[in-house]
């Protein structure tokens, strides 16, 4: 009976896939991807919890719109509380806030028709002469016409339309092609005197041929598309997944599993930041757009990498106060990265002291510490890995530096409260991993370090992390192809023999930062380690330091 009555509706609106007029329609793009949508929010909790259109505008300053879906904006509040981070709430980073500002109003799960039938009127009752308004769209214009979701959009930009009933709810519903949903956006925001810039979508982590190298683009469909209309227009076009697609192909495979989170649509916090950054190169590069003329400027570092020379390599450590602490009292606490350099051959190598007290592996990356590293680095540097003493603590209170524990790829969603953000925290050596696969990305070579033994002892026996932390430092490095050294095992058994009364002297103020001694004891164990690696960075030691 139901089908009954869907098959008359149609007849009544004149238009069914039966029927022969509508031959030339062609079928939805099939859902492929088996998106598990985590928005299952009503429109009214979405609409309430989104910005009022044009609500952050300053005076006379333009905004700029942001339209799109979940990989623009996912969930209601769109604050990663789900793990996923959608691109559009980092792009603000990236404007002057005194100039302009970014409102994102996409939401989760909308298509090109579905977007501009429930939520475009509100968005463009907010916009006035002279703003812009970015249009990302298509990854759920696929599916069934008239059922289930019903977001699917006819393929293709031309003039073709399909009058449905929705099966679940009786409502009636005209279909139009992706490109006339793009016209009409785009007429819609030139009618308001405001700029559109159309955008292609975000790459999925989706590979193309049997070796991995190569990002499936959508160069054939919907970025086409979106081309096709934004020429025909004359309005500008930013190719948002050829441009990332490009960075991932750089990456590779394994990286590029970080920049998603659950699934390969929905980006993680690494690949949304990446995105944003995309859409920003894009923007730059477009000819006669003033909207660039809004970004900040790009801020340049002028102190890491600093120390190279003639283009020879330059060995960075990154770590914690066991790396690097005061570090200029002779009699005061030091860290084995500032006094590592005296081991090496300055006529061919610099050494840069990056490590920060008080940091987790974790931390180091939160704080864009190991961003300035990845910017620097060059083909034959080196970089020397160590952490693990702060990060067996607290992940969400306290100082909130801890890690989950071990080296596998777990992970979990916390709320942190000292910034109220939702953060997704992984193990001690996924971090690790991560800090590998950027190095040799850059085709540096990291080197992996367990910690500094502590000052610790269960009797006779000094303590050690074999069990621990050592072991995931060992795993990670194992599971990165990256040179690894017991740094911990090397100093511990110097330690071990010299007793517990005179290794109280290789500490300062308590069992855990070095002395000035126990800096060059640590120091001198990693050129051990080294010499007994295939690591080419022993080629740069000082040949005294070779010498059994």
């Amino acid at each position: 009976m139901n089908v009954i009555r869907h098959f008359v509706a149609m007849l009544i609106l004149g238009t069914t896939a039966f029927l022969p007029a509508h031959e030339k329609i062609p079928s939805p793009v099939k859902d492929d991807n088996n998106v598990i949508d985590n928005t299952l929010d009503s429109l009214n909790k979405a609409r309430t919890a989104r910005p009022v259109a044009g609500s952050t505008r300053k005076g006379d300053n333009p905004v700029l719109f942001l339209v799109g879906n979940s990989t623009m904006r996912t969930g209601t509040l769109g604050n990663g509380s789900n793990g996923q981070w959608g691109w559009g709430y980092f792009l603000p980073e990236y404007f002057d806030p005194d100039k302009i500002t970014v409102e994102n109003h996409a939401l989760g799960g909308m298509s090109s028709r579905t977007f501009y039938n429930r939520l475009w009127s509100d968005v463009l009752d907010g916009v006035q002469k002279g703003d812009w308004v970015i249009i990302e769209l298509g990854h759920n214009d696929n599916g069934p016409y008239d059922s289930g979701r019903a977001r699917a959009s006819i393929p293709g930009i031309g003039d073709e339309s399909l009058a449905v009933t929705i099966e679940e709810t009786g409502v009636r519903d005209t279909v139009y092609t992706y490109g006339e949903y793009m016209r009409r956006y785009i007429k819609d925001v030139k009618s308001r005197g405001a700029y559109p810039i159309l955008f292609s979508l975000t790459p999925r982590n989706a590979w193309v041929d049997t070796d991995s190298t190569i990002i499936a683009r959508v160069d054939s469909t919907y970025g086409l598309w979106a081309r096709q209309v934004a020429e025909k227009e004359g309005v500008p076009f930013v190719n948002l997944n050829d441009i990332t697609a490009a960075k991932f192909e750089r990456f590779g495979k394994e990286k590029v599993k970080t920049m998603f989170y659950l699934d390969r649509i929905h980006t993680s916090e690494f690949g949304a930041k990446v995105n944003a950054r995309s859409a920003v190169e894009g923007i730059a590069a477009l000819d006669n757009v003033a909207l660039k003329n809004y970004l900040l400027p790009e801020s340049v570092d002028t102190i890491t990498g600093a120390s190279r020379r003639n283009g020879q390599p330059i060995l960075f450590t990154i770590g914690d106060s066991t790396v690097k602490n005061e570090d200029s009292d002779e009699a005061g606490m030091w860290g084995w990265g500032s006094v590592i350099n005296e081991l090496f051959d300055h006529d061919r190598i610099s050494v840069e002291n990056h490590a920060m007290a008080g940091r987790s592996a974790r931390t180091f990356l939160d704080e864009g510490r190991w961003d300035k590293i990845y910017n620097a680095l060059q083909p034959g540097d080196f970089v020397l890995i160590q952490f693990g003493h702060n990060d067996g603590g607290d992940i969400n209170t306290g100082k909130a530096r801890g890690e989950l524990h071990g080296s596998g790829d777990e992970s979990k969603v916390f709320k942190m409260p000292s910034t109220g953000r939702n953060q997704v925290v992984y193990t001690y050596g996924w971090y690790l991993r991560k800090f590998i696969m950027d190095a040799k990305e850059k085709g540096a070579t990291p080197i992996i370090l367990s910690h500094t033994p502590r000052n610790k002892w269960h009797g006779d026996s000094i303590e050690s992390n074999a069990s621990t932390f050592g072991r995931w430092a060992r795993e990670a490095a194992e599971r990165g192809d990256a040179c690894f050294i017991d740094l911990n095992s090397i100093s511990g058994k110097k330690f071990q023999a010299l007793g517990k009364e005179k290794s109280v002297s290789y500490f300062k103020n308590d069992h855990s930062h070095s002395s000035l001694a126990g800096a060059r004891l640590n120091a001198e164990s990693i050129a051990e380690g080294l010499r007994e690696t295939g690591c080419t960075l022993k080629d740069f030691l000082k040949e005294k330091t070779q010498q059994p």
